[in-house]
C-alpha cells in the first residue's frame, strides 16, 4: 500500500476558569492529523430527484485534492477535498464504522450515509486504488476498534 504522510498540526486555544471569579487561565490543546493518502478527484453527490449525480456544490466542476486525513490522537479519520482552482473546501466528511464503501469502477468511487450518497471521480486508476486502499485501511482500523472484523471492498 502506497501511503504518503503528511503532518497537520491544528492549535485550538481553550479558556478555562478555577473558580468563580478567578483569572482565566489560557491553554492550548494540539490535535494531530497526519494525511494518509492525496489523489485528484472529482467530487460529486447523488441527486435523486434527477436520478444523475452532480458536482457536491452546484456550479463548481473539475478536480479538487482529496485526502484522507488520520487524527493519531483519538483515531479517527475524515475525507477533505479542496478544490484545485479555487482552494475552497468542497467536502469534509468524518469516517465512521461500518461506512459502505464501493468501488464502482476503477475510476468511480462511492459511499453513503442516512441522507447522501457520495461520489469521486478519480483522475486516474492509480490515484483510484491509493484512495481505496487509504479508505480500506482507515475503515479496517476503525473497525478493529471494537472487536470488529475486517472491512473488505462491497461487491
Amino acid at each position: 500500500m502506497d501511503i504518503n504522510l503528511q503532518s497537520h498540526r491544528f492549535y485550538f486555544p481553550q479558556i478555562y476558569c478555577a473558580e468563580p471569579g478567578a483569572q482565566p487561565q489560557l491553554t492550548e490543546f494540539k490535535v494531530s492529523e497526519q494525511s494518509i493518502c492525496q489523489a485528484r478527484a472529482s467530487v460529486m453527490v447523488y441527486d435523486d430527484t434527477s436520478k444523475k449525480w452532480v458536482p457536491i456544490k452546484p456550479g463548481q466542476q473539475g478536480f479538487s485534492r482529496i485526502n484522507i486525513y488520520h487524527n493519531t490522537a483519538n483515531n479517527t479519520f475524515r475525507v477533505v477535498g479542496v478544490k484545485l482552482q479555487d482552494q475552497q473546501v468542497v467536502i469534509n466528511y468524518s469516517i465512521v464504522k461500518g461506512l459502505k464503501y464501493n468501488q464502482a469502477t476503477p475510476t468511480f468511487h462511492q459511499w453513503r450515509d442516512a441522507r447522501q450518497v457520495y461520489g469521486l471521480n478519480f483522475a486516474s486508476k492509480e490515484e483510484a486504488t491509493t484512495f481505496s486502499n487509504a479508505m480500506l485501511f482507515a475503515l479496517n482500523v476503525l473497525s478493529a476498534q471494537d472487536g470488529g472484523r475486517e472491512t473488505k471492498q462491497l461487491e
